[in-house]
């Protein structure tokens, strides 16, 4: 029997403060600064899942939707919404909190692949996901249309 995890088990919410070296001439983030920081929740979020060491398969795509300056907070919130085999997809949120204000606005989202790796480095299972809101439940839902999206691309690529 295949081994579910709720999507809570993935759940990872971490902050971070843009300071003066995370910023480009015009003082806002460099869009690679939010990418890595994307790729570690995605990474932290599908090992809490899967129990293993993974590797990142794929980035769908990354809307970056807002900019944030220095001296406000990014919040990334990152969790399982499909898995594969070995296989999971991990969608991550970015928010874009001012300090003084306390306003929020939506900066990047993503949606990565990530797979697990047992420790000779060769892929292994993973439990698959019970998707819980009405958010998760889309996302799972909508699951086989992104990866049909992924292998035209893929062929179209070869």
């Amino acid at each position: 029997m295949v081994q579910q995890l709720s999507s809570n088990v993935s759940r990872t919410i971490q902050t971070k403060l843009v300071l003066p070296p995370d910023t480009n001439h015009m003082g806002t983030i460099f869009g690679g600064t939010v990418l890595s920081y994307i790729d570690e929740i995605a990474a932290i979020s599908a090992m809490k899942h899967s129990g293993k060491v993974v590797v990142t398969a794929s980035i769908d795509n990354v809307n970056f939707l807002s900019s944030a300056k220095v001296g406000d907070i990014l919040i990334l919130e990152g969790f399982v919404i499909s898995t594969g085999r070995t296989s999971m997809e991990v969608y991550v949120k970015v928010e874009c909190q001012n300090l003084e204000t306390g306003n929020r606005t939506l900066n990047t989202t993503s949606i990565l692949t990530m797979v697990a790796n047992d420790k000779d480095g060769k892929p292994t299972p993973v439990p698959s996901v019970i998707p819980e809101t009405e958010e998760e439940i889309s996302f799972f839902e909508n699951a086989p249309l992104r990866k049909e999206r992924r292998l035209l691309y893929k062929n179209v690529n070869q």
